[in-house]
């Protein structure tokens, strides 16, 4: 729950972009409506998704064709999910506490998270289970998919 609370604690600081004091009856001088509405943001520049962490599940898979199989099937169904502009975020986790790793996923709630969640490889087969919580989080989120390639040196 602490690495939750982090995690939640910390986007707010580094995506909110506005003060508590600030003036609210105008549009930020850096406001660009046709973004905002392109990313799904409210008027504070964020939006709701459902975050998802995936947690070692009752069936570990050998290592071998059957593991290797199933997690290539893994990223490639994170690949589709982003590219159909559902998955927003992902990444992996230490896994020292059963914690593997988190999805955030632009969907309206967690019955339509659970559907997409459903068709990863991983959790077919039962190597990870997933934990559902609404979250409320930067727009900009949704910039990632897109601007992640321009950083990575190496293909995925």
């Amino acid at each position: 729950m602490k690495k939750l609370f982090c995690l939640l604690l910390g986007s707010l600081i580094v995506f909110s972009g506005h003060s508590a004091l600030a003036d609210t009856s105008a549009p930020s001088p850096k406001y660009d409506k046709a973004l905002a509405e392109k990313l799904g943001a409210d008027d504070y520049g964020m939006r709701q998704y459902v975050l998802v962490i995936l947690k070692t599940g009752p069936n570990k898979i050998a290592a071998g064709p059957e593991r290797d199989e199933m997690f290539k099937g893994h990223f490639s169904n994170m690949k589709r999910l982003a590219e159909e502009g559902v998955l927003a975020l992902a990444g992996p986790l230490d896994g020292v506490d059963g914690w593997r790793g988190l999805f955030v996923l632009a969907v309206a709630d967690i019955d339509e998270a659970k559907k997409h969640v459903a068709t990863d490889p991983v959790i077919i087969k039962g190597e990870m289970v997933a934990e559902y919580h609404k979250y409320y989080g930067s727009a900009a989120l949704m910039t990632i998919n897109d601007m992640h390639p321009k950083l990575s040196r190496k293909a995925m």
